[in-house]
C-alpha cells in the first residue's frame, strides 16, 4: 500500500512538472558538435525517468523471478511435509499421543 501512494504521488508530481513546463524549449547538445533541434523540456526529461525505469526493469526482473521459483519449491515442501505429518498422525494407534522431544531414551544434550 505504500509503495503504492509513493508511485502515485511521484506520478503526480512529475505530470504536474510536465505540464507546468509546456513551453520551455531547450536545444540538446550531444557529443562531438551533435545537436537536435528546439524541443520541449519536459520530452527529454519524460525519456530519461521511462529509461531509468526500464533499466530499473531490467535490472530487478532476474531476481524477482527467482524469488518466486524459490516461493514455489519452499511452498511444494511445505505441502509435502504437511501430508506427510497428517499420514504419520494417521498411522498411530487410537489413545496413544506422539512422543515428545524428550521422551526418547536419550538425555538431551547440553
Amino acid at each position: 500500500m505504500i509503495r503504492l501512494i509513493l508511485v502515485g504521488t511521484i506520478f503526480l508530481l512529475s505530470l504536474t512538472f510536465f505540464l507546468q513546463n509546456r513551453e520551455e524549449v531547450v536545444t540538446l547538445r550531444y557529443f562531438f558538435g551533435f545537436r537536435s533541434g528546439s524541443t520541449e523540456i519536459y520530452k527529454p526529461i519524460l525519456i530519461s525517468f521511462a529509461v531509468g525505469m526500464l533499466v530499473a526493469l531490467i535490472l530487478l526482473f532476474p531476481s524477482w523471478v527467482q524469488s518466486r521459483i524459490q516461493l514455489r519449491r519452499k511452498t511444494k515442501a511445505l505441502q509435502e511435509a504437511e501430508v506427510d505429518l497428517e499420514r504419520l498422525r494417521m498411522n498411530l494407534p487410537k489413545g496413544q499421543r506422539p512422543p515428545t522431544r524428550f521422551e526418547s531414551d536419550e538425555m538431551p544434550r547440553d
